[in-house]
């Protein structure tokens, strides 16, 4: 049976500031989006959409033909709701990708569409999560 489970560990560095790591050692400071440079948790919700799609497509595409550029800007716009809580809405990643020219640039630019809706409609683990809605569930641990 394969190990389906995912986590990461953070604790807090200050006030909105803390520090996530990995099980492999890999850390990262997340905070609340103040004058740092540190990643908010939607800005690295952003990030998780658009890079889990990238992977997919990269595989596909790169064994045609390495990329030229390889690039994409993940948006949405951040609604502040009284009623329904705060969410994201309008998600979107826009790819930009680019192959040289010949045939295998070719083979790689024909694949390229149908790796984008792969990944968008079975293989990206991140937008497909959110666009189904799991439920997340809190608990506060006895101290």
């Amino acid at each position: 049976m394969a190990d389906t489970l995912r986590q990461v560990t953070f604790e807090r560095l200050a006030n909105s500031s803390y520090e996530v790591r990995n099980a492999r050692g890999g850390s990262i400071t997340v905070g609340s989006g103040g004058a740092d440079t540190d990643f908010t948790p939607v800005e690295l919700l952003l990030a998780a959409i658009g890079t889990c799609s990238a992977i997919d497509v990269d595989i596909v595409v790169s064994r045609r033909a390495e990329p030229t550029e390889f690039s994409a800007v993940v948006r949405g716009d951040k609604i502040r709701d009284a009623e329904e809580g705060n969410r994201m809405e309008n998600l979107a990643v826009e790819f930009t990708i680019n192959f040289p020219e010949g045939e295998d640039g070719d083979k790689a630019r024909e694949a390229l569409p149908r790796a984008v809706k792969m990944s968008h409609d079975r293989l990206c683990t991140v937008s497909r999560t959110v666009e189904l809605g799991t439920p997340v569930t809190t608990t506060v641990n006895d101290a």
